[in-house]
């Protein structure tokens, strides 16, 4: 599914709540979960309408499905929490190379505060595929993978970025949201990435689905940083 930018979004019923501005890409799979939707007419302040909730689009209009009433209630969009693609120049394949056509909405990474689980709150937005907890022993849950500290961590143009530092996990199962990369050659501070931007674990490696020089648009974090949703 591909979104025009500019393109007018209405309800069922008709009535213009506001245009397309960007897409949100799922960074397992690169496909479009989502799109930001400017304020408009409906919305007072932009929101993420995910892919779900759309009954319809052609290049000039997008409809939302009839069962779409509580407009208010969809998630809000906030610059910091999403990191766009298209400024990291990433591989060809990494994402369809019209997403970065002007014509089209750009591309961006839902990135979640720490705080918060890396599924977008009450929806599949940018979910991991596997959960990962923080355990070494090989008792871990079924269905797990566990993510060791000291790690080295690979980005997805196979740059050793550094290596994993620290681990943030939610709950008492130890299940990771976010964790922490080393400073290190590539980066001069440390970086927090979100759990959902991790591709496939081994018994020394993390493997990122995200290039090494998007990682590096990423804030800086120290540990007196406090980043809530």
């Amino acid at each position: 599914m591909q979104f025009k930018k500019g393109t007018s979004v209405y309800t069922a019923g008709g009535d213009e709540v506001g245009h397309i501005d960007r897409v949100v890409l799922d960074p397992q799979t690169n496909e479009v979960v989502g799109v930001v939707v400017r304020k408009g007419f409906l919305f007072i302040e932009d929101k993420v309408v995910l892919s779900e909730n759309i009954a319809r689009s052609t290049e000039d209009r997008v409809e939302l499905r009839a069962d779409i009433t509580d407009l208010d209630s969809m998630p809000t969009y906030e610059d910091v929490h999403y990191i766009p693609l298209n400024e990291a120049n990433p591989k060809a394949d990494t994402i369809k190379p019209n997403m970065a056509d002007v014509n089209y909405a750009a591309p961006v990474y839902w990135y979640p505060p720490l705080g918060l689980s890396a599924p977008y709150p009450g929806s599949g937005l940018a979910a991991a595929a596997m959960p990962y907890v923080t355990k070494t022993e090989k008792n871990i849950p079924e269905g797990t993978v566990a993510l060791k500290e000291g790690a080295r961590v690979i980005s997805s143009d196979d740059q050793h970025v550094g290596d994993l530092d620290r681990i943030f996990t939610e709950n008492r199962q130890d299940t990771a949201t976010h964790f922490l990369i080393s400073q290190g050659l590539f980066f001069k501070a440390r970086k927090l990435v979100p759990i959902n931007w991790v591709k496939s674990v081994e018994d020394n490696e993390v493997h990122l689905t995200v290039p090494a020089e998007l990682l590096d648009r990423l804030p800086d974090y120290h540990d007196e940083t406090v980043v809530r949703p």
